[in-house]
């Protein structure tokens, strides 16, 4: 162990997704890369307060593009965590809402944010610590 490494503090979390050796992901990796993106935990965090329309999702969700916009929800529609509503009114109008499988993802959210915000004084001290151990990093 080199003199900057420091042992586990923590026991781990026991995590074993599908208990069987020969498959370790199980998925799961899809299912993080959609739903672990920043712009997809931002437009949940704001769906969980109620349909809205997209350039709501826009004002709320600051420095997304519309078109970063418009690939998340649609991936999120085709998840099957975000429906998307049309209206036949002229001009039309389109809201999205959290389908119950997102509804039940919100706590989860919930809790990563309650977690961050515990956290981030430690998160950042550690940062600057490591950054003043290892000078020119390009680490960020």
């Amino acid at each position: 162990m080199s003199p900057t490494h420091t042992g586990v503090t923590a026991a781990p979390a026991g995590l074993d997704p599908c208990g069987r050796a020969d498959h370790p992901d199980c998925g799961i990796r899809d299912v993080l890369d959609r739903v672990g993106d920043k712009w997809s935990v931002l437009v949940i965090v704001e769906l969980a307060a109620g349909p809205r329309r997209f350039r709501q999702l826009q004002r709320a969700i600051d420095g997304i593009s519309q078109r970063m916009l418009t690939l998340t929800v649609r991936r999120l529609e085709r998840d099957g965590l975000v429906v998307r509503t049309v209206y036949p009114t002229v001009p039309a109008q389109v809201d999205y809402r959290l389908t119950e499988t997102g509804t039940s993802l919100t706590h989860l959210v919930k809790a990563l944010a309650d977690w961050s915000l515990a956290h981030s004084e430690t998160i950042a001290e550690a940062r600057r610590a490591y950054d003043d151990e290892h000078p020119g990093n390009e680490i960020r």
